[in-house]
């Protein structure tokens, strides 16, 4: 078993600690408000029926064990790339790689899906060419640096915040609320929830964001441990308010079929004036998780770029703004290509299915950790890795064959390089 890995704040190539707690619990935030309220309320509602809040239940307790994994071991390995490190330092070449080619993919699917659905919201009619502008806009808002990256995030998050409670002061106060509605277990089953929760999944997957900044906290052994729970709670709490305001105030079929699902809570509550700052809410939210997003993959890359697992291009860090540049500008242009290709839903479910695996890996290498390296029980990160698991192939059919499909592919590559290029391996 390794040691863990010293960071190297000197050394001229890496990146800038810059980010401290309050910065970390942002982005986080950024990453995860917005995404579950305005993309997957309406799926996992189409899956749970009444059971769409013992759903989120589910991948909240499933969020909370990766988080704990995830944040031990960053305190352990401070360093970009996340679950691709751990892997690679814990359970070996294969397994790390594997986590990283799931998270690249599975957040390129994410990241179109993002841009798409604020283009849907703030100007429906152009979707396509304002969804690749908004790629491009967050894209250069990261290439300057980290700390632009946080102060955008801090006022996405708190403009987000403030229309999510006009939201539910719009459908509470509508006058069209029916308690009845909460009723549990009414067309649902066991496994809709299942899968609900899978879909769910998606909208706290931020958290790992996080984890992939190591190199850019200050502190990252006290910091990334404090901001992930925190930033996961909050979430959480924001979801299960909304969820429930929403529920009261429409039907669950009308809640299921909407593209806007917020927007037809608001409508039917009995104030459809403001509708308007549903859609603002919604295009602010987008862009805040899209601007996140970005940072995530293109640290990933990144690490994965300095140890050769893809081509070491991407392993540049500018002179003057100390971030991952080539790496950003490639995840850039890779979403602003997939646009034109990406349908919302389906990318919502194959991101969950990619993302799952990489929390299993990260649970997978928490289970290695020894009595001095663990910060919590070690059954914690066992419960995670059986959530993941059970949640990843309770999702719908298609994300789990197309999924697993891409995750073949990966293993794919790696077999090849590790016969052809075997001096790339550690």
């Amino acid at each position: 078993m390794t040691t863990p890995a010293q960071a190297s704040p000197a050394e001229p190539t890496r990146l800038a600690r810059k980010l401290h707690t309050f910065d970390a619990i942002v982005i986080g935030l950024g990453a995860m408000i917005g995404a579950g309220v305005f993309a997957v309320v309406g799926p996992a509602a189409q899956a749970a029926g009444t059971g769409l809040l013992a759903a989120l239940a589910i991948a909240a307790l499933v969020a909370y064990c990766n988080a704990l994994s995830s944040a031990q071991l960053a305190a352990l390995y401070p360093e970009s790339g996340g679950a691709y490190v751990y892997g690679r330092k814990r359970l070996g070449g294969l397994w790390g790689f594997l986590a990283g080619w799931g998270f690249v993919v599975g957040k390129l699917a994410s990241c179109a899906a993002m841009a798409l659905t604020f283009a849907s919201y703030a100007a429906p009619e152009r979707t396509r060419p304002l969804a690749v502008t908004a790629v491009l806009a967050m894209t250069a808002v990261n290439y300057f640096g980290i700390k632009k990256t946080a102060m955008l995030t801090r006022a996405i998050v708190l403009v987000v915040l403030v229309s999510l409670a006009a939201v539910i002061a719009a459908t509470l106060y509508g006058g069209q609320i029916e308690p009845e509605r909460l009723q549990p277990w009414t067309g649902t089953s066991p496994y809709g929830v299942l899968q609900a929760a899978g879909l769910w999944f998606f909208a706290f997957a931020g958290y790992a964001r996080l984890a992939t900044l190591g190199e850019e906290v200050i502190d990252p052994a006290r910091t990334i441990p404090r901001a992930i729970p925190i930033a996961l709670g909050i979430t959480l709490l924001v979801y299960a308010t909304v969820a429930i305001a929403a529920m009261l105030a429409v039907d669950l079929d009308t809640l299921s079929g909407a593209v806007a699902p917020l927007a037809a809570a608001v409508a039917a509550g009995g104030m459809p004036e403001w509708e308007p700052v549903v859609r603002i809410g919604a295009s602010i939210a987008s862009l805040g998780v899209l601007l996140s997003l970005v940072v995530g993959v293109s640290r990933t890359v990144f690490s994965m770029a300095n140890n050769r697992d893809l081509p070491h291009f991407f392993a540049a860090a500018h002179a003057r703004y100390r971030v991952p540049h080539h790496a950003e500008l490639g995840v850039g242009l890779l979403v602003a290509l997939a646009v034109a290709f990406v349908d919302l839903r389906s990318a919502i479910g194959f991101s969950s299915f990619t993302v799952l695996t990489y929390y299993a890996v990260t649970n997978s290498a928490a289970l290695t950790l020894n009595a001095t390296e663990r910060r919590w029980p070690r059954w914690l990160a066992a419960a995670g890795l059986a959530g993941c698991v059970v949640l990843a192939f309770s999702l719908p059919v298609e994300s789990v064959i197309v999924g697993s499909a891409v995750l073949a592919a990966g293993v794919a590559v790696f077999t090849l390089r590790a016969r052809f290029a075997p001096g790339t391996r550690e």
